[in-house]
């Protein structure tokens, strides 16, 4: 069998690469939903912590491989897009809570919600990052317009203090609701139910209120794209490196909801940290530039990084002690 067509590349990198990468991802999500998940159940924090550290470990070891293989730079480029996104990741957190609450979605099946958002990010995530990389690669000023944009967008976040949303009013709840047969109440794990239409009495398909949220789930990550991708490729314009880090950090996410979403107000003071990183890599490509670099050092960009959020972790944990506890 001729197997030359792996090496052939797609967007810079070989098949062999791509095909190894979604083997490894599938592999990942059949074992979670197959053999750890199996029956729907409740998440406790403690296991959603334990989830949480084997799936880091697994994004922290493929961007092992990826410094062995593709050396230390790609390594270094791969490790400081896997930790902003998992950071900017977990701003996302409190707006799944909310979304949950609204639709009062049972502990039972949120882990269920969250496995189908993720199938459907991987494949968004891909048509973004793949028309980003094109784009890029045609239109190299487009990385300006991405660094302004993220320094903006850090500015606002560390100033503009933005209201809690409102799902009741949100447009694309009205529409469903307006357009389609919804249930009031939930069917159990399903999407969708066939049931007696009230009006006529016929025979008709409902979506569920657990559907409705998936599709929040998924419309609130398409949201929160819009900042980290333009964070990737300011990191790096290799769509393999920009890729694979975003995927490894959001796989973890479902695990990390459970254990966050008990503690979300631990971590009051870390947006203002986000906002910080967004700026920070939004104005390393004006830096690199006025110092007359190719580009910012990635292992200094990587520390700093890593700092920042340090520091806004430490400081949300510290400030929102209970006074009552020991020090």
């Amino acid at each position: 069998m001729n197997l030359s067509f792996l090496f052939v590349e797609w967007l810079g990198t070989p098949l062999w690469m791509w095909s190894s990468f979604f083997a490894l991802v599938i592999a990942i999500l059949s074992f979670d939903l197959g053999i750890l998940h199996k029956q729907n159940k409740e998440i406790g924090v403690g296991e959603s912590v334990r989830l949480s550290a084997l799936y880091i470990a697994l994004g922290l070891a493929f961007g092992g491989w990826v410094w062995w293989y593709l050396g230390s730079e790609a390594g270094l480029a791969y490790l400081t897009g896997f930790v902003v996104e998992k950071t900017l990741a977990l701003d996302n957190v409190f707006v799944i809570a909310l979304i949950f609450s609204f639709f009062a979605v049972p502990r039972l099946y949120q882990h269920r919600v969250l496995f189908w958002g993720i199938l459907g990010v991987i494949v968004l995530r891909a048509i973004m990052i793949g028309v980003g990389a094109t784009l890029v690669a045609e239109f190299a000023w487009l990385l300006y317009i991405f660094a302004a944009f993220l320094i903006v967008t850090g500015i606002k976040m560390l100033f503009v203090k933005e209201a809690e949303p409102d799902v009741s009013k949100n447009v694309l709840v009205r529409f469903m609701r307006s357009r389609f047969n919804v249930t009031e109440e939930h069917h159990g794990e399903r999407f969708f139910v066939r049931k007696a239409d009230p009006r006529t009495g016929a025979m008709t398909w409902f979506i569920t209120p657990l559907f409705m949220a998936l599709v929040m789930v998924e419309v609130a990550d398409v949201i929160f794209a819009v900042d980290s991708v333009p964070a990737i490729f300011a990191i790096t314009t290799d769509p393999f490196l920009v890729y694979t880090s975003n995927i490894f950090a959001i796989l973890g996410l479902r695990a990390l909801y459970f254990a966050l979403a008990a503690m979300i107000h631990r971590f009051r003071y870390l947006k203002p940290a986000l906002a910080i990183v967004l700026i920070f890599i939004g104005s390393k490509i004006f830096v690199a530039d006025l110092l007359g670099l190719e580009k910012f050092p990635a292992a200094l960009s990587l520390s700093i990084t890593f700092a920042i959020i340090a520091a806004g972790v430490v400081w949300s944990l510290l400030k929102t002690r209970d006074p009552r506890q020991p020090a």
